[in-house]
This record gives structure tokens, C-alpha cells and sequence, in this order.
């Protein structure tokens, strides 16, 4: 991919290394339907969009129902650790069967080795977005081809083992590698200025609408909900009250504070949720981790027994203690403890008091609700004292197509 004009800096997009992979499967199934891989490849993207993405060492063998080809990750302007990665996949031809797309961790991949991530143990890392996009792009490449046999799709990266050890991956179970990632296969700019002062803009101008609303969601899914969530409640709302604020909570409030909105509705996940539950405003995940503690104690809250909340408690992850209560018939109570947590500490008189009224609106990862938490109404000129002073700013991270 090629990158901008310098001018642009401070706010170019990359892609994400979901989305590499996709091009670089592209490019090789091409080679075994055609006996070819192209040096360019036009693919599509999670989000629908489709981008032309450079392809560098490319090769087939028709005989042994082998092709291979290299993608170079761009990532914009975010540090992204992975910027630069050789995004690598090599492919198997399954002889007879049929549509079947299979996913291998090659060098540099991760593999799972806990749950709580939604993947299956001992498998790789490769998120299910990132697979439904390789397949779309190998089904759509090569219809004829899958309509016969099946793929066997590896994905490689030099040094990712390196790569990994700037990330939490370890953290989470993820050994080996990286993980391939990626909702809607763009990288933006989360951690740098110019990114935060696009969230303080989104609000103003959320502000300028007249509909006295902002949403703010963490990335593609969660708008996705939210829109979809408000909007069949209020049609009218505009396009303009949807900001996706990333991982900057806090300049997103602070913004809606000063601008005077009356109601901000915050759209997350369980993971993010958790973060801000417990006083996180810089939601990212290499700012702070997960404090699973919280998790345990909204458990014991809703009556979990002690063996599930001490399970919660020594899990790497939020998502963990959610599923786990939504086994054991929990989920909904779970879900709006954990939303009522946040909202307490969003409103406390040392934070954000009610400058606003605050609605927390909570999808899984299916994207269906599981909560909706109101806090008490705005009262008039309530001005924090503490916007424009929570937090730290947020530091240089792995990659971050947010949720």
C-alpha cells in the first residue's frame, strides 16, 4: 500500500493485520486457481471497503496444491508494534473438500491457551473476524476452486515472537506470536494527537445538532450497535451523534461536559466496561490491565458461588467472568452490576458528578444488548472539577482496531 503525502501525517489510517492476511490469501489462492499471483491485488475489508494492497513474494506449485504470498503491513500513523510486519500466508489445497477453510499458526503466530478470548484452546490466534474475511476474500477470488476443494490457510510473521513481547498476549494466554486482528480492517490513529482532537471535534460537533445526544462507542462494532440500538428509538438522530472515541474516554467527557450535552450514552463492551468501572479513563490495554477483582466482586454481588468468583478472579480476562455468568444463567444482572459500577464512578462529585445524564448501553460479542443502565438526570451547570484533569493520556500501543 502506498503511503500519503507527508502533509498527511498525524492522521493517516493502516490496516490491520487481519486484513493483510485477507490480501495476501487473496493474492495466493489466485495463484493456485490460475497458476499466477499477482503483484497487486484489489481485496475486501471487513467493513465492505476494498483496497489494493502490494503483494510481494508470490509463488505456486499447481502439482502440490501449494501457493504462498507476502503482504507488508502499514499502519498508519499509530505506533503499532506491528508496523511493517510481513503479513505471510501459505496455502494447502484440501482435495475434495468442499468450501472447507481451515487456519494454521505459522511462525509468529500465536496460540491460545486459556479462554476467555473466544477462540478455541490449542488453536491459533486468529481472531473470527479476520477468518470470515479470508474466506469471504478466497471464496470470492476463487469460487470455482472452493466450490471443489477445501483450503488449509497459514499465516506466518517473521519476528513475531518479538513483536508479541510488546503486547499483552502472553498475558492473555496467546504464546508464540502475535494474534491476527481486526474488525473492520483499518487502523486508526488512537494513540496520537491528532486522534484525540478528532474525538473533542466528533463531540462539538455532536454538540452543534441540537439533539442534546451523544453516543460514544469504542470502535466499529459497538457503533454499529449503538446506531442500530438508538436509532430505533430515535430515528431522527444524525450521523454527527455517533463518535467513535477509541480508547479516549476522557477527552470524549470532558468535551461533553463543557459543551453542555444532556445525555451521553456510552456503548462497550465487557472488557472496556470493566476498565471504566473501575476508574480507568485511558481504556487502552497496554494503559492499564484488567482488574478481574472487580470482575469477582460484581459476581458476588449478583450471587455467583464462591468457586465461580474465584475463578473470575484469577482469569486474564473480563470476558471470562461474563461468559461464565451467562452459563450459569447470570448474565443479565452481571452486565447491569458492571454497567451500574461504571456509572457510580463516572459520576462521583470527584469526577463528573451529573454535568450530564449517563446511559450505558452494553453489547456481547454477537452484538446483542445485555444491559441498558440510566444514571440520575443532569442537574443544571453542574461543571466538574475534574475535566480536563482526569487521566494521563494514552501511550503507544499494539494494534488497535477497536471494539
Amino acid at each position: 500500500m502506498k503511503e500519503k503525502p507527508a502533509a498527511e501525517r498525524g492522521t493517516r489510517t493502516g490496516f490491520t493485520t487481519g486484513a493483510c492476511a485477507a490480501a495476501a490469501a487473496r493474492a495466493a489462492v489466485l495463484g493456485l486457481a490460475g497458476g499466477d499471483v499477482p503483484d497487486e491485488i484489489e481485496s475486501l475489508l471487513p467493513n465492505g471497503s476494498r483496497v489494493r494492497f502490494a503483494v510481494q513474494d508470490g509463488r505456486c506449485d499447481l502439482d502440490a496444491g501449494l501457493a504462498h504470498a507476502m503482504v507488508v503491513k502499514f499502519a498508519g500513523d499509530d505506533p503499532d508494534c506491528t508496523d511493517g510486519a510481513h503479513l505471510t500466508v501459505d496455502l494447502r489445497l484440501l482435495p475434495d473438500q468442499a468450501g472447507v477453510v481451515d487456519y494454521v499458526a505459522g511462525d509468529g503466530v500465536g496460540t491460545v491457551t486459556m479462554r476467555g478470548l473466544g477462540l478455541e484452546v490449542g488453536g491459533p490466534a486468529i481472531n473470527p473476524v479476520p477468518r470470515r474475511n479470508i474466506a469471504d476474500n478466497l471464496r470470492e477470488a476463487a469460487p470455482e476452486l472452493l466450490a471443489r476443494h477445501g483450503i488449509e490457510v497459514t499465516i506466518s510473521v517473521p519476528d513475531g515472537q518479538v513483536m508479541a513481547k510488546k503486547t499483552t498476549n502472553a498475558r492473555l494466554g496467546i504464546l508464540g506470536g502475535i494474534s491476527i486482528l481486526g474488525t473492520t480492517g483499518i487502523v486508526k490513529p488512537y494513540s496520537t494527537a491528532a486522534w484525540r482532537a478528532s474525538v473533542v471535534q466528533g463531540v462539538q460537533v455532536a454538540a452543534t445538532t441540537g439533539h442534546g445526544v451523544v453516543a460514544l462507542t469504542t470502535g466499529g462494532r459497538t457503533e454499529t450497535f449503538a446506531i442500530a440500538a438508538l436509532r430505533a428509538e430515535r430515528p431522527e438522530l444524525p450521523s454527527a451523534c455517533f463518535v467513535q472515541m477509541g480508547d479516549f474516554l476522557r477527552y470524549a467527557l470532558d468535551e461533553a461536559a463543557a459543551q453542555g450535552i444532556g445525555l451521553v450514552v456510552l456503548a462497550v463492551m465487557v472488557g472496556k466496561l470493566t476498565k471504566i468501572a473501575q476508574g480507568e479513563t485511558i481504556t487502552h490495554a497496554n494503559r492499564s490491565e484488567v482488574d478481574t477483582d472487580l470482575v469477582a466482586e460484581i459476581g458476588r454481588r449478583i450471587g455467583a458461588s464462591a468457586e465461580d468468583c474465584a475463578a473470575m478472579a484469577s482469569a486474564e480476562t473480563a470476558r471470562f467472568g461474563a461468559e461464565l455468568m451467562v452459563e450459569r444463567g447470570l448474565g443479565d444482572a452481571f452486565h447491569a452490576a458492571l454497567a451500574q459500577a461504571a456509572i457510580d464512578t463516572l459520576t462521583a462529585p470527584d469526577r463528573y458528578g451529573r454535568a450530564f445524564q449517563l446511559r450505558v448501553l452494553v453489547t456481547d460479542f454477537s452484538g446483542n444488548q445485555v444491559a441498558d443502565v440510566w444514571s440520575a438526570p443532569a442537574l443544571p451547570h453542574d461543571v466538574p472539577a475534574s475535566a480536563g484533569r482526569i487521566g494521563i493520556g494514552a501511550i503507544a500501543h499494539a494494534e488497535n482496531d477497536n471494539d
